[in-house]
This record gives C-alpha cells, structure tokens and sequence, in this order.
C-alpha cells in the first residue's frame, strides 16, 4: 500500500515518515491551511529528502500555473497534487514542467466518481470528503461514505483521504483496500502538529492488520 502524509513542516516529522517507510510526504502551499509552508522550508525539507527514500509532494489549490511553475523549480518538486477546480488543460500544462499529478476529487456521492474522467492525464486520484463552503478544501478530519468506492473503475492508483486514523485503518483495508491513504488529521496531537509517536502507532497498526 502506498502511504502518503500530508502537512510535513519539520525534519524531524520528516525523518520519522522515512524511518517508517512512507512514501510521500505533502507539503501544503495554500496559506488558508493551518499546515502550510514557506517556499524555504519547503526547499529544505525536500533536499533532505532527496538524500532519504521518500518523494516530496507539493499541495496546490487553484494556484497560477506560472507562480506554480517558479514554486516547482525552486523546490525541486517532483509530485504535484491539485486540490482545487483545475481542469484538464491546466494538468497538461503542469506536466510539461516533468511533475507527476495527483489530482483531488471531492466525494459525497456516486456520481462524483464519473469525475475521473474529466482529469485523463492526471497520474493519481485522491478520493477525499466534499468540503461545506466555508471549509477548507481538504484537511478537514472529516470523512465520506469509503463504501461508494466499491463501484470505482480506473487502472490508474489512488488514495483514499479524509479523516482516516489508527482506529479506522484495519476496517479500512477489509471494506476498501486502497491502492494508498493519505492521513494528514490523523495523526496530530493539535490541529497542523504531527506527532511522531501516533505516526509510528498507525504504521504499526497497518503493518498488523
């Protein structure tokens, strides 16, 4: 199972992802996000990780592709994740810049699903809970029925996201079994404060389910 834990601001967050061979880690850029970060940090935390085994993921919503394309250079950023109305053309666009992308569909029913089609170049899909108007557009600790997950068709990878922790993780494989999760709430001790302890208890969990 790929694993992906969204909202990384430290090294020492950081190191623990890799200690515990997770995949991706996230970096928001939406200053909106109580888990979002500076250009700089983000540059630290991604050369760092270039020396490790884990990807860095730059989190984007709606941003200007030209202002995204400086963000990706600067950083290096290899993954792109697209958690806002960004359309087919903008991925197209983004892809030229050599980035992998993750794109974010909000679910509350079946027919979001059919979505998917309208993003054929993206690399990922991340399932995630459609936001109220005044939330934000992902991070929320809030999840939406995983069950409409059963009638998804698609070859590419995906990750299902949104409100998933230690004590749902196990049910989670036995109803859906993920191609990936991203946690993000999940494993804080306060709202954008990673807690390497409940970071290694979930994996632990996972890697006994």
């Amino acid at each position: 199972m790929i694993i992906k834990i969204c909202g990384i601001q430290n090294q020492d967050t950081l190191i623990c992802c890799e200690n515990n061979s997770i995949n991706f880690f996230g970096m928001i850029f939406y200053p909106k996000s109580p888990r979002n970060i500076t250009i700089e940090n983000a540059n630290k935390l991604n050369k760092i990780s270039e020396k490790l085994n884990i990807n860095g993921v730059g989190v984007f919503v709606n941003k200007e592709i030209n202002e995204l394309r400086k963000i990706i250079t600067y950083v290096n950023l290899k993954y792109v994740q697209l958690h806002g109305s960004e359309d087919e053309l903008y991925i197209k666009n983004l892809k030229k810049f050599g980035v992998k992308v993750i794109k974010s569909i909000s679910v509350s029913n079946e027919d979001d699903l059919k979505k998917i089609n309208n993003y054929q170049t993206a690399d990922y899909f991340l399932f995630d809970y459609k936001p109220k108007k005044n939330e934000l557009p992902g991070g929320n600790s809030k999840s939406f029925d995983w069950n409409i997950l059963k009638s998804l068709k698609t070859d590419k990878p995906w990750f299902l996201s949104g409100g998933i922790n230690i004590n749902n993780i196990q049910q989670i494989l036995v109803d859906i079994n993920p191609c990936g999760v991203d946690l993000s709430s999940g494993v804080e001790k306060e709202l954008g404060i990673k807690d390497n302890h409940i970071i290694n208890n979930f994996i632990e969990k996972l890697n006994h389910a």
